[in-house]
């Protein structure tokens, strides 16, 4: 194979190639109702926009921007936060493949919060007024987007109970639960992945301070709960975690 083929072969195969449509996406059972026709496929792929992958540190979209789209993220991680009255930066969520961020927006037409892209990351944009129109013509799209928020108000409820009454073992047990499930959602392992946000954007999503965060850590690992290396968990007993997090 010469060079100029193994080029254009790894161009296919990367997660960032742009040119990728919902129907050959590896993430489409995740983002799209099971119930979708292949036609009703082919005329979502028809409004959605795809860029250029977004560098890490790169906003997606900043807290007043006007609200035009959703955005379904396709790889990498992003998060979202707010700024506080001091100017602090507040963070309201992590985003992974497969899962939709910038409904904060739909309400007022302006976006609540920020998105930063914490590494690489590539995303489809899905105008709202088009995904609106199709919505009309397919009720299985509209219930699906409507899940999709549901999610978002139990998940935004569930972290108001989280930092108002748990521990920071309880906190910290419950975000790495959390990217275990929704790496299963995905098809990866559920139990060996990379965190991509930071220490310091843990303990702010969290409430915690970084040294807090550490110590939770090195708990974890002599319990032999988990082995973390930098970013990379290994979660040895899934049981154990859950039990922490329901603070069992």
């Amino acid at each position: 194979m010469n060079t100029q083929q193994q080029h254009l072969d790894s161009k296919k195969s990367c997660a960032h190639d742009f040119q990728v449509s919902c129907g050959n996406c590896r993430l489409n059972s995740i983002c799209l109702p099971f119930s979708l026709e292949a036609r009703d496929v082919d005329e979502l792929d028809r409004i959605i926009q795809r860029s250029k992958p977004l560098q890490k540190g790169h906003h997606l979209y900043r807290e007043g921007d006007g609200f035009q789209s959703v955005y379904a993220v396709r790889a990498g991680t992003l998060k979202a936060y707010q700024t506080t009255d001091d100017g602090r930066e507040q963070v309201t969520g992590f985003y992974f493949p497969g899962e939709i961020v910038g409904m904060d927006g739909i309400s007022k037409n302006v976006h609540a919060s920020s998105a930063k892209a914490l590494e690489t990351a590539a995303v489809c944009e899905i105008p709202f007024a088009s995904l609106e129109r199709l919505s009309a013509t397919m009720p299985q799209l509209q219930r699906h987007f409507f899940q999709l928020m549901s999610r978002e108000i139990t998940e935004d409820q569930q972290l108001i109970t989280l930092l108002s009454k748990s521990s920071a073992d309880e906190r910290v047990a419950a975000l790495i639960v959390s990217v275990s499930a929704r790496n299963a959602r995905r098809k990866l392992s559920a139990t060996q992945f990379r965190l991509s946000m930071s220490r310091v954007d843990i303990g702010n999503y969290l409430g915690l301070t970084v040294e807090t965060v550490s110590r939770v850590f090195s708990r974890m690992q002599k319990m032999d709960v988990l082995r973390v290396d930098n970013k990379e968990i290994e979660i040895l007993d899934l049981d154990a975690l859950q039990r922490l997090a329901e603070g069992a």
